[in-house]
């Protein structure tokens, strides 16, 4: 039988919000460990660059852990197929006249709209949209990241 209502948010993730609603925390809940799991070697190579790029931002603030793999994956993934969905059509057009001559979107359009939908799903689950993110209290020690840019420049 399907609960009803919202679905329960993990322990870490209330904690890490400051818990607003003053429900009482599952102390019992499972805590992986903060550890980057390994990419997985099935993974598009676009989907790799995605997991490189952001893996140890993650680990580093405890937003993934060595059980996230499939999730993260799935993430991944859906952004190298939102991608190159966006791509085809960048470089072909959004819409082509068929044979009869009636216009028509082409296939990836859709299929950018409902990868860019499962992206967006699965990066809320982990904290990475604006919005989601603005919900968290993250350690100030944990969240510091100097980047490259900014050390050649010597902004820090």
């Amino acid at each position: 039988m399907a609960q009803r209502g919202r679905k329960p948010k993990p322990a870490a993730i209330k904690a890490l919000e400051g818990n607003p609603g003053k429900r009482q925390i599952n102390e019992n809940e499972p805590k992986p460990k903060a550890k980057a799991p390994s990419c997985p070697k099935w993974l598009e190579p676009e989907a790799k660059k995605e997991w490189r790029r952001l893996s140890k931002k993650m680990e580093r603030i405890g937003i993934l852990t060595e059980i996230d793999m499939a999730a993260f994956a799935g993430y991944c993934q859906a952004y190298a197929r939102w991608k190159a969905a966006e791509e085809f059509i960048s470089k072909n057009g959004a819409i082509v006249k068929t044979p009869s001559g009636y216009w028509q979107t082409v296939p990836q359009v859709a299929m950018a709209q409902q990868y860019l939908k499962d992206m967006q799903k699965l990066a809320e689950q982990f904290g990475l949209t604006p919005a989601s993110r603005s919900r968290i209290i993250a350690d100030s020690a944990a969240t510091e990241y100097i980047d490259d840019m900014d050390k050649l420049l010597g902004g820090m």
